[in-house]
């Protein structure tokens, strides 16, 4: 698999590079601004990119911007966007343009298995959030209307959660843990599935629409 890492912090943009290759990517570029990072895709076709949300010359959002229109010209390419802090902006513009996209904090990366696992994920068409990404879209979306346990179940339910696992989480049982899915689905108006991804699927749908 090929990789493009566009990332003006050097030490960073190195250790994004070493980290892929160690785990058998192919980093074909690895750049510091979104020029360059265009340039490179174009040039290269990678299978993924991962890039930073603010790069130069305005260090503002250049590098959510050139994901965007990567993806406007190839629709549902695969970006990942790294960023400091929730930019609730830009993460809800990106989850909007559809499959394929991830957003992780920075802080993120230093857990390196969960961090090749989401570049991967996101290579082959998944949607990787970041918990606190996912909190943050939450409290900006409609679902502000539900209660305060069904946003809780929710926001679990969007990091890819089961019954099981939310269950144990809140210490209630699985029944009761159903019961809160189905009312979400039911108020949001989507169609309960059992399936996990499929109800990550339905949770990024909501949100893409609010």
């Amino acid at each position: 698999m090929r990789a493009v890492i566009a990332e003006d912090a050097v030490l960073l943009r190195d250790g994004l590079t070493h980290i892929l290759q160690r785990c058998g990517w192919d980093v074909v570029a690895a750049v510091g601004d979104a020029d360059a990072l265009l340039a490179a895709v174009e040039r290269e076709r990678p299978d993924v990119v991962i890039t930073d949300v603010r790069m130069p010359p305005r260090f503002a959002d250049e590098g959510l911007v050139a994901a965007l229109e990567l993806r406007r010209r190839r629709p549902g390419f695969p970006v990942i966007v790294l960023s400091h802090h929730v930019q609730h902006d830009s993460a809800a513009e990106l989850v909007r343009s559809g499959d394929g996209v991830g957003y992780l904090l920075k802080d993120r990366v230093g857990e390196v298995a969960e961090f090749v696992a989401a570049v991967a994920e996101v290579a082959a068409g998944g949607t990787v959030l970041d918990p606190e990404v996912v909190r943050r879209l939450l409290d900006r979306s409609p679902v502000a209307a539900l209660t305060p346990r069904e946003r809780e179940v929710l926001a679990l339910v969007a990091e890819g959660r089961s019954n099981a696992a939310i269950a144990r989480g809140l210490v209630v049982t699985e029944a009761a843990v159903a019961k809160h899915v189905n009312a979400i689905l039911t108020k949001l108006d989507l169609p309960p599935a059992p399936d996990d991804h499929r109800r990550v699927l339905a949770v990024l749908a909501f949100l893409r629409a609010g």
